[in-house]
């Protein structure tokens, strides 16, 4: 069965079940309490061994499914699961969301959180659909109502942060980026299971990505620091006197790896 909807034109996710990168891959956020469910993809049969010994319900058959970004075929096995729980919404929800059918994502959305109000990562991506529409006073409102279910969640933080950034509100931006990469250092790098992580548009990542070249710098992590650094140039990032001078970046800048990055942005 396939299922009609409109298809929206901006929006940029992450690969939410793209394997081998890691934000993320079909299980729930292992951050989250104990008592959540826990999405499991079967082991296929080895080599030789009649693939009819797995059984695969429609449910599994749509996680595998996401697992190879078939989201047309997910959704279409999602829809046949007979009692639709509160997850089992949210991933049809998730489903829509990378297909951009962002009102058929906000309505699986709220039926999930029709059958459980505290549902976190429901939350989050609600609040991703009206981040997506530009809401951003919304998406703050719905990241926020994650948190409060989830304080330990580091990329509904990474979410927030990103949402204040599309605000130009830089500050806030960045105390919310620092949560997150206190509670997870590897968030920026990866997904999360069952929530969507959003990013800036291409024009604002520059900023976005100088700061998230601090918050690595303050760790000591020198060479994702650096990365950064390079993105945000790329993207456009002109305040090399505030990279030179900027006494966070003090470590960074006395690497090797640095004076190449600044010999190669000579030549470019």
């Amino acid at each position: 069965m396939q299922r009609c909807f409109a298809i929206a034109t901006q929006l940029t996710v992450v690969a939410l079940f793209a394997a081998p990168a890691g934000t993320l891959v079909c299980a729930e956020n292992p951050q989250l309490a104990s008592s959540s469910p826990t999405l499991s993809i079967p082991q296929l049969p080895p080599s030789g061994q009649p693939a009819a010994s797995v059984d695969l319900t429609p449910e599994i058959r749509g996680d595998l499914a996401m697992a190879h970004q078939q989201y047309l075929q997910a959704i279409d096995d999602y829809s046949q699961v007979p009692t639709k729980t509160a997850t089992l919404w949210n991933k049809l929800g998730m489903a829509y969301h990378h297909l951009f059918a962002m009102e058929e994502a906000r309505r699986d959305y709220q039926r999930a959180l029709q059958l459980r109000p505290q549902y976190p990562e429901a939350l989050n991506n609600l609040g991703a659909v009206y981040y997506a529409s530009k809401s951003y006073n919304k998406a703050i409102r719905y990241y926020r109502k994650a948190l409060q279910l989830d304080p330990k969640s580091a990329p509904i933080y990474s979410n927030l942060g990103t949402a204040w950034f599309a605000r130009g509100k830089v500050v806030r931006g960045i105390e919310a980026y620092r949560t997150a990469f206190a509670l997870d250092p590897k968030v920026f790098e990866s997904s999360s299971a069952l929530l969507v992580n959003e990013s800036l548009p291409a024009h604002d990542r520059a900023q976005q990505d100088y700061c998230l070249a601090k918050l690595f710098a303050a760790s000591g992590k020198n060479e994702e620091a650096i990365e950064y650094l390079r993105k945000a140039l790329d993207e456009g990032f002109t305040d090399r006197k505030k990279i030179l001078e900027d006494q966070t970046l003090a470590s960074v800048r006395a690497t090797p790896e640095f004076a190449q990055l600044m010999t190669e942005q000579k030549v470019h």
